[in-house]
C-alpha cells in the first residue's frame, strides 16, 4: 500500500506481533568479514525443512505476556509468566514475591503447561500446549529462567491438532465440491429453460474450481543457492512516518549477499515526519554496517512534490544498475529470506517478473482485518498460484514484486506516461507494469517469498481501497483482454471469464435474489446454497493451508462481499476514469510538479 490512509476520526490501534529485537540491526545478512556465522544459535532444528513457512525462522523471539503452569519432578507445580516466546523456548519470569533459586536449577527436566492465544505468535499457532523442556540458563537474579524445549512447537501441533485440522478441512472441502458438481449438473440439465442464468451459474463453478484445481497444482520454484542475481529495491514512500523505518530494515536485513543487494528510497514530497524518520534509519543502519558496504548501496531521493507512486517508482527505475528491480510498498515487511526465494524463478531467461506472497501484519486487529487474511492468503496462494500455473500472473503486487531491469525500462515511457480516456494514469501502477511486461514475457508467483502488509481496519478507508482497486482493475483487464487470446487457450479462455464474471454478478444476484421471489414466488434456496458452498470451499482452503482459526472469516468475507462489495463494481463502471486515489484524506488536487528531474539525493552516510 501507498502512502498513509486517510486521518482517522476514530484511531484503532493494529495489533501486530512484537519481535523481541536482536542486538544485531542486520542479524540475518551474510557477513563478508566472517566475523560471525549466519546461523541461529537458538534455532537447534535449523535443518528440518518440513517445518512450516511460520518457523522458517523458529529462533525468532517475541515479547509476550503469557501464563505457564511448570512441573518438575520432586516439586508441586508452580505458575511463570513467559515474557518472551519462540518455536523453540521461552524465557519465564517468576512472581516478585517467590524466591526458587534452590529450586530451580540449569539442565533440569520440566513440563510446561500453556494456552497460546490468536495473535500470540504467526496464525497457525494458537492453541493449547503440554510439552517437555530443559532448564537452560538461571538469570542471577533467580526470577528468570531460559527454557528450550524438547519438541519445537510447531512439531507438536503436527502431531496433534494439525493432523486432525487437515483431515477434517480435507472431507468438508471433498463434500463440498460434491455438492457444488451436484448443483452444476442440475444447471446442465435445465439449461435450455434459462440458458442465461444456468450457463452464468455453469461458468462460474467453472471457473473457481479451475482456480482451485490449478492452484493446489503450484510448486514453487526452489532456492539454487548459487543464483543470486544483482537486485534493486525500490521502495516508494509518502506520509508513512510509522512503519517506513521497519519497512527499510526488513529489505536490507535480508540472507542475501550485500555485494549484490542496492536499496532506492524515495520519497514522494511527504508531508509527516517520513523523510526525518527515512535519515535517522539510514544513518543508522550505515553506521551498523559499515562491513557491509551500506553507506554505497543505500541511495535516498526526496521529490520535492507529491507526484505519485508511479514518478516514486520510476526515479527508482532510472537509478537502478542491476539485473533485477524489487519493488516494495512503504507499509509492507519482508521476511529475511524473501529475496533469495523472490529471485528463483529468474533463472528461466523468459521470464519478465515475479510476485512474492502477501500476508497481513495486522491480522488481529478487529474482524475486518481478520477477514481480508483470509482474503490475501486465498488470493495469493490459489488464486495467483493458479496464474502462476500457466507463467501468466496478470498483477505482480505492489508489496513485493520483481522484473528484469532491461524487460522493464522497455516500457518505461509507455508506462510512465500511461492514459486512459485522455487523462493520465495515476494509479494502478503495479497492475499497469504487470500489463506492459507480460504481454511479451512470462510472470510467474513465488510462494515462499513472503512479505506482510498493513491492511485497512476500518470500513470507510477499506471501501475506498477496494473502489480504487476496483476501478484499476476493470481499466487494465481491459487492455490486458486485447493481447491475452495469444497466450495459453485455457489460461486466455479462463482470463476472459474473470473479466466476465464480476461485471454481470450484481445483475445475477439481482434477479435470484429480488426478480425470482417476487415474480414466481419462489424462495431462492438453490443459490443461496451455491453461495454457501462457494463461501465454504474459500474457508476449508484456508484451513487446509493454514490450519488456524481464522478460516470461519472467509464465510463472514463472502457474506460482506456480497452485502457490500460486489455493489462496488457498478459505480466502477461508471467511475472508471476517476484518478484519486480515495485514500488520501481531503481529495484535494494535489501540486504536480513538471519534471521528474526534481527529486534531489538525500545524503545516506549522515
Amino acid at each position: 500500500m501507498y502512502g498513509h490512509m486517510a486521518r482517522r476520526k476514530k484511531i484503532i490501534q493494529d495489533v501486530m506481533l512484537e519481535p523481541k529485537l536482536d542486538r544485531r540491526l542486520l542479524a540475518h545478512v551474510p557477513d563478508p568479514t566472517r566475523m560471525r556465522s549466519g546461523v541461529d544459535r537458538r534455532d537447534h532444528m535449523q535443518s528440518d525443512r518440513s517445518r512450516p513457512q511460520y518457523a522458517r525462522y523458529a529462533g525468532q523471539r517475541y515479547n509476550v505476556s503469557l501464563k505457564v503452569k511448570v512441573s518438575a519432578e520432586g516439586t508441586a507445580p508452580f505458575f511463570a509468566q513467559c515474557v518472551d516466546l519462540s518455536q523453540t523456548g521461552m524465557l519465564l519470569e517468576l512472581p516478585k514475591r517467590e524466591d526458587r533459586r534452590e529450586r530451580i536449577a540449569k539442565d533440569e527436566k520440566i513440563r510446561l503447561d500453556f494456552r497460546l492465544p490468536e495473535g500470540t505468535l504467526q496464525e497457525g499457532t494458537e492453541g493449547h500446549y503440554r510439552i517437555k523442556a530443559q532448564i537452560a540458563r538461571v538469570m542471577d537474579d533467580g526470577r528468570h529462567f531460559a527454557v528450550q524445549f524438547d519438541r519445537a512447537l510447531y512439531k507438536t501441533r503436527k502431531r496433534g491438532v494439525d493432523t486432525l485440522l487437515f483431515s477434517t478441512a480435507a472431507f468438508f472441502l471433498f463434500f463440498v465440491t460434491l455438492i457444488i458438481l451436484l448443483m452444476r449438473t442440475e444447471s446442465v440439465m435445465y439449461f435450455s429453460q434459462r440458458a442465461l442464468l444456468y450457463g452464468y451459474s455453469i461458468l462460474t463453478a467453472a471457473f473457481l474450481l479451475s482456480r482451485y484445481f490449478f492452484g493446489m497444482l503450484y510448486r514453487p520454484v526452489p532456492v539454487d543457492p548459487d543464483y543470486t542475481p544483482s537486485v534493486t529495491i525500490v521502495i516508494p514512500c509518502f506520509n508513512e512516518e510509522t512503519w517506513i523505518s521497519r519497512t527499510i530494515l526488513s529489505c536490507v536485513d535480508q540472507d542475501y549477499p550485500p555485494d549484490k543487494l542496492d536499496i532506492i528510497i524515495v520519497d514522494d514530497g511527504s508531508t509527516d515526519r517520513s523523510v526525518e524518520v527515512i535519515k535517522k534509519t539510514v544513518n543508522e543502519l550505515c553506521r551498523e554496517g559499515k562491513r557491509f558496504n551500506l553507506q554505497n548501496r543505500i541511495r535516498v531521493f526526496l521529490q520535492k512534490y507529491n507526484q505519485g507512486k508511479r514518478e516514486g517508482m520510476a526515479l527508482g527505475i532510472r537509478n537502478a544498475r542491476t539485473e533485477l528491480i524489487a519493488f516494495v510498498d512503504s507499509d509492507s515487511f519482508l521476511e529475511p529470506d524473501a529475496i533469495r526465494n523472490l529471485v528463483q524463478p529468474m533463472k528461466d531467461p523468459r521470464m519478465g517478473g515475479v510476485s512474492g506472497r502477501t500476508d497481513v501484519a495486522n491480522t488481529y486487529t478487529n474482524h475486518l482485518t481478520k477477514m481480508q487474511a483470509v482474503r490475501y492468503y486465498i488470493s495469493f496462494r490459489m488464486m495467483k498460484a493458479a496464474e502462476a500455473y500457466f507463467d501468466c500472473v496478470m498483477c505482480l503486487s505492489g508489496p513485493l514484486s520483481c522484473y528484469r531491469l532491461d524487460m522493464v525500462r522497455e516500457v518505461y515511457e509507455k508506462w510512465l506516461h500511461q492514459t486512459f480516456l485522455g487523462q493520465k494514469a495515476t494509479f494502478g501502477d503495479d497492475r499497469s507494469l504487470t500489463n506492459f511486461i507480460v504481454e511479451h514475457h512470462r510472470t510467474t508467483y513465488q510462494d515462499t517469498a513472503i512479505c506482510s502488509t498493513i491492511v485497512p481496519n476500518r470500513h470507510k478507508v477499506f471501501l475506498r481501497q477496494q473502489m480504487r482497486w476496483k476501478r484499476s482493475w476493470l481499466r487494465e483487464s481491459l487492455k490486458a483482454g486485447k493481447f491475452i487470446w495469444k497466450k495459453e487457450p485455457l489460461m486466455s479462455t479462463f482470463f476472459y471469464l474473470g473479466l466476465l464474471i464480476p461485471l454481470i454478478a450484481p445483475l445475477i444476484v439481482i434477479y435470484n435474489l429480488v426478480v425470482v421471489p417476487l415474480t414466481m414466488h419462489i424462495f431462492p434456496t438453490t443459490f443461496l446454497l451455491g453461495l454457501l458452498m462457494m463461501a465454504l470451499m474459500m474457508s476449508f482452503a484456508q484451513l487446509i493451508l493454514k490450519k488456524s482459526t481464522l478460516w470461519a472469516h472467509g464465510l463472514l468475507f463472502c457474506l460482506y462481499y456480497e452485502l457490500i462489495l460486489l455493489w462496488q463494481m457498478p459505480w466502477a463502471w461508471l467511475t472508471f476514469w476517476v484518478s484519486n486515489w480515495g485514500t488520501r484524506g481531503s481529495g484535494k488536487k494535489k501540486k504536480q510538479h513538471a519534471q521528474s528531474g526534481s527529486a534531489t539525493a538525500a545524503s545516506t552516510n549522515g
